[in-house]
């Protein structure tokens, strides 16, 4: 047991310093109390390392872009930065989410799929393939989160996944009620994640269908 010559009190465990006064301890040093976490640290350097990365690259990016004034391909006059900026603040959103605590993979997978698809659509409207954005790659990714947020809701123990899995089939359901009613020729890319979406609802209901009916109760209070 370690001690202090000072303090007068006894200390446990491989402290080399007094608690309260700070010096050096006298006597043999004991087994540690509590094991490291060496996990915990680990993964909060590995966090620290890509923030400290993500800020190099915004930083980098706002220099070379407004600095030095140097345009991105044919884009003369628009600051890609900013794009880049957004891009990453993004990812580090995205980063936040996977290291905080109490976060299903159904919720996590969700929030970054929509926050993806948001920055695709600014990306999309500024580099000029919005339309093909729109018709073919939102949908794709709409019918990948759904296939995967059906996974999780068959294997899912809390029942957590289900409301994800229900949010992105009435994703899937409403850009075709959009386009019939503004009589416009819905994209197949549209029409194939509108079967995907029964398809998946149709399977809810039969493998979970408790699950489905207690989850329409707690959304709309009935």
């Amino acid at each position: 047991m370690m001690n202090c010559p000072y303090c007068k009190i006894t200390v446990g465990g491989k402290h080399s310093k007094c608690p309260f006064c700070q010096s050096r301890l006298a006597g043999k040093p004991e087994e540690a109390y509590f094991p490291k976490q060496m996990i915990l640290k680990f993964q909060s350097f590995v966090y620290k390392l890509q923030l400290f990365i993500v800020w190099i690259l915004v930083i980098l990016a706002l220099g070379i872009d407004y600095l030095f004034n140097m345009p991105l391909g044919p884009y003369d006059g628009f600051h890609w930065s900013l794009l880049v900026v957004m891009w990453l603040f993004a990812f580090e959103f995205g980063v936040m989410r996977l290291f905080k605590k109490g976060m299903d993979a159904a919720r996590v997978l969700s929030i970054v799929v929509v926050l993806i698809m948001v920055m695709l659509g600014v990306t999309a409207y500024y580099f000029g393939f919005l339309q093909f954005y729109v018709s073919w790659i939102m949908p794709n990714m709409v019918m990948g989160t759904m296939i995967a947020n059906f996974v999780f809701s068959m294997i899912d123990k809390s029942g957590n996944a289900m409301a994800y899995l229900l949010t992105n089939v009435l994703m899937g359901i409403v850009p075709y009620i959009v386009f019939y009613f503004l009589k416009k020729n819905c994209p197949v890319e549209w029409i194939v994640c509108l079967i995907v979406s029964f398809i998946l609802f149709v399977g809810a209901i039969i493998f979970r269908g408790r699950e489905v009916v207690y989850e329409f109760q707690r959304r709309l209070s009935v």
